[in-house]
């Protein structure tokens, strides 16, 4: 409280007023001490000024934490959580995401293959059925001679030993649009067993083209399904006739043909259900 110097003036008159002006005083300061606590003695500014503002701020951010955890005890004993604090809890009780298992399927160019028809039971193929390949309506025959030891080479027989090689099987070709010839038996139709021939060795494929015997003046063009032999790389070769194919190229079959592939003794003569010696 600020000291006020008196009056030399003793009269009875001043005295009152000066003890009038000292009460005032008092009831502000006390005012001042009960009521508005901004205007109380601050580290950053004197006694009776108003705080900066820096701390000001300091002082406004402390009473909002305060209230926080003024509200979190209530909500405590209410049984009840602050809806953060409720989400934090809840982060704990989320249950961990299971680890992706291993997956051993196609990816890559396997997974683009498997798309296209070029892989069957996971293994990749060395052909592609072309657009045009169809099922025919002809049912297709091999007949599977065992080549005797008087026969010339690669599916050229002489007269002398026809009859002589023994009739293995039947294979009946037209249930599907194309077989496949190889040693490996999960992925061919028509399995072979020769040492001489390969995995995925040559394929018998049916395609649908225009008929060159129909002729031009006709507003629809007929199509022909008719069977073809595509060897597909092998080390020891496919023949038709004796003569050896080129890979990766189609060769039309004619009733009557006769397959060989790589140093195998077997034959395969292609007829039809009801072909006869004079259709020969």
């Amino acid at each position: 409280m600020p000291v006020i110097e008196r009056n030399k003036d003793t009269s009875a008159d001043s005295f009152e007023n000066q003890q009038a002006i000292e009460a005032l005083i008092a009831s502000t300061e006390s005012r001042r001490e009960k009521g508005n606590t901004r205007y109380l003695k601050y580290p950053t500014g004197e006694e009776g000024t108003r705080p900066s503002k820096r701390f000001k701020n300091d002082w406004g951010n402390e009473r909002d934490r305060k209230e926080d955890n003024r509200q979190q005890q209530y909500q405590r004993k209410k049984g009840k959580e602050s809806p953060q604090a409720a989400s934090d809890n809840n982060t704990d009780s989320i249950p961990a995401k299971e680890p992706e298992k291993p997956n051993f399927g196609l990816s890559g160019a396997l997974a683009s293959d498997d798309k296209t028809g070029n892989t069957y039971r996971g293994v990749l193929l060395k052909f592609t059925e072309p657009p045009e390949a169809r099922i025919p309506n002809t049912r297709w025959r091999l007949y599977v001679f065992k080549k005797s030891r008087k026969s010339t080479k690669n599916g050229a027989p002489s007269s002398s030993s026809s009859s002589e090689d023994e009739l293995v099987e039947v294979l009946h070709i037209s249930k599907q649009s194309a077989y496949l010839f190889g040693r490996e038996e999960k992925v061919a139709d028509v399995p072979v067993y020769h040492p001489s021939l390969s995995k995925q060795h040559c394929v018998l494929q049916y395609r649908a083209l225009p008929d060159k015997s129909s002729g031009r003046d006709q507003q629809r063009v007929a199509l022909r399904c008719r069977p073809y032999l595509m060897d597909l790389g092998s080390t020891n070769g496919t023949f038709i006739n004796g003569v050896r194919l080129d890979e990766a190229r189609y060769y039309e079959l004619k009733k009557g043909d006769v397959i060989t592939l790589g140093s195998s003794s077997r034959e395969y003569v292609l007829l039809t259900e009801n072909t006869t010696a004079q259709d020969l």
